[in-house]
This record gives structure tokens, sequence and C-alpha cells, in this order.
């Protein structure tokens, strides 16, 4: 079952926005979407908050995401945090068993 971790990256005068593209330019991001277990590694400008950018990180079990975390690259990834002295908040979720088409009524195609 998959498991989708939404990082919020909060930080002052354009430091998240400088994080994500210092993690796509040296790699780290690529690198992460292609460890095995990583379905989803996608960053996201927030409109509301524009000093806040959101991660949706997702990963095919909690395994995957153990193994990620006791990587080398997270000791990568908290240099460049600390580097532009960013603040996280994490939120977690799992899917629910519903039918796929659940939700259908409220989308358009």
């Amino acid at each position: 079952m998959s498991l989708t971790v939404n990082l919020h990256y909060a930080g002052a005068h354009g430091s998240a926005r400088a994080f994500v593209e210092e993690m796509e330019s040296s790699g780290i991001a690529a690198a992460n979407r292609a460890e095995e277990g990583n379905e989803r590694y996608d960053y996201y400008q927030s409109l509301a908050d524009p000093e806040t950018v959101l991660l949706i990180d997702q990963w095919r079990d909690q395994e995957s995401l153990d193994v990620h975390h006791a990587s080398p690259m997270m000791a990568q990834l908290a240099e460049l945090r600390e580097k532009y002295d960013l603040h996280i908040h994490v939120d977690r979720f799992t899917p629910l068993d519903m039918p796929e088409d659940h939700d259908a009524q409220f989308l358009r195609r």
C-alpha cells in the first residue's frame, strides 16, 4: 500500500524556492526519484504563501521510506535544509479503500 508524505518547506526571502532549485540542479531530486520504492517526488509552489514549497513524496510502503531515510542522501538533504534555514511541516497519508469511481461525479474529464 502506498504511503504519501507532504513536506511543507518554509523559509524567508525565497530560500525555499532556492532549496528546490539546488535539489533539482544538483541531481539530488533525481536520485530520490530513482530510488527503489519511490512512486512520486514533485515540488509545488504555494500561491497563498510564496515562502513555502510543498513536496509530495510517495513511496510503495513504509519499508521503502525507511530505506530512503537511512540512505547517505539524507545527509545531503539535511545540509541543504540547514543552508537555506528551512522549517518543515509534515503530513502523512495512506490511501482509503474506495471504489475508483467514487468521486467521478465531481470530476470533469
